[in-house]
């Protein structure tokens, strides 16, 4: 990893008795993409807003840039821009009066003022949208201008709370691209999101998991994790005819591990000893003909699911 730009050391936040993170730690390299993972509820709104210096830890050190979040938090705030999950900003306002306004709350006047507005707008295409009310844009374009408001004062750190939540496709690939410019600059971002294929693009990733950080590195080496596909096992690709009676007949099977629909066909965790020849003919004996099996590689959804039940069967044994 490189120079690490987020460092964090058993961070923990408590609320009364509840605990919303519980001894989290690891880095984040400079100009790198963290994408940080986990069902809603596990802390992961929580651990930002300790960063962001908005929530005091109540155990746990974590530092930006060389910077302590509670000791140096006046160091930190120009250092950072936060896009929060929800749309913040003003609905009133147009684009324009929205961009100003950030712009002012960092102090910028004048030409500086000016001159980051005309970049953001530049990156970003709000131009043929200047005008129009916050309220009356489109979730995707909503998102731009959250972006860009959060960018107005030039932060080496950009935290973004599931930027892309509720957005179309096309929207998410195009804000995704404008991720990859920044991070190419060399700004340090650091992603919420349950998007498994948005995941993938990350350079690291984080999964917490009941306000416990339970695994982080890259993909690829999350997928080769001995926990995902046990010895002994294969995964298998199974496109056919009549998926859900295809999914209920290889559920029966002996040797089959687990069984979900994805996209148009299944995929398995079975034992060695389940050939896609026994799969064929099992779906043969229902009436499905015309199968496609093939061996494949853990995805990452496999790995977080995997590794939640492996988790939360640990807690149900310590209870």
């Amino acid at each position: 990893m490189s120079e690490a730009m987020i460092e964090v050391e058993g961070l923990t936040k408590r609320f009364g008795t509840f605990t919303a993170v519980d001894h989290v730690s690891f880095n984040v390299g400079k100009g790198s993409i963290f994408g940080f993972l986990g069902p809603n509820g596990s802390g992961k709104s929580t651990v930002i807003r300790m960063l962001c210096g908005i929530l005091e830890p109540s155990e746990g050190t974590a530092r930006i840039g060389g910077h302590d979040v509670v000791k140096d938090t006046e160091a930190i705030k120009p250092m950072i821009g936060y896009m929060s999950q929800k749309f913040s900003l003003y609905d009133e306002l147009t684009v324009d009066e929205n961009l100003i306004f950030a712009g002012k709350l960092y102090s910028l006047s004048g030409r500086e003022l000016k001159q980051r507005r005309d970049e953001l707008i530049a990156i970003t295409h709000l131009d043929p949208y200047l005008n129009r009310r916050a309220q009356l844009l489109s979730g995707g374009w909503r998102q731009r201008l959250a972006m860009a408001c959060s960018l107005m004062h030039k932060p080496t750190v950009l935290f973004l709370d599931e930027p892309t939540a509720g957005i179309d496709p096309v929207a998410r690939r195009e804000l995704w691209d404008l991720l990859f410019e920044f991070a190419g600059a060399g700004m340090t971002l650091f992603v919420t999101t349950h998007y498994m294929d948005e995941a993938e693009r990350c350079d690291h990733v984080g999964y917490i998991y009941m306000s416990k950080l339970i695994v982080c590195g890259e993909p690829d080496e999350l997928k080769q994790m001995p926990e995902v596909s046990p010895p002994g096992t294969r995964r298998l690709d199974v496109t056919c005819d009549h998926l859900t009676s295809a999914l209920r007949a290889v559920r029966a099977m002996e040797g089959v591990r687990s069984a979900t629909v994805f996209g148009q066909s299944m995929h398995l965790l079975v034992d060695q000893s389940v050939t896609p020849d026994k799969i064929d003919n099992r779906l043969r004996e229902v009436g499905i003909t015309h199968t496609e099996i093939h061996e494949i590689g853990p995805s990452l959804e496999d790995v977080f699911v995997t590794l939640s039940e492996q988790h939360s069967r640990e807690q149900k044994r310590a209870a």
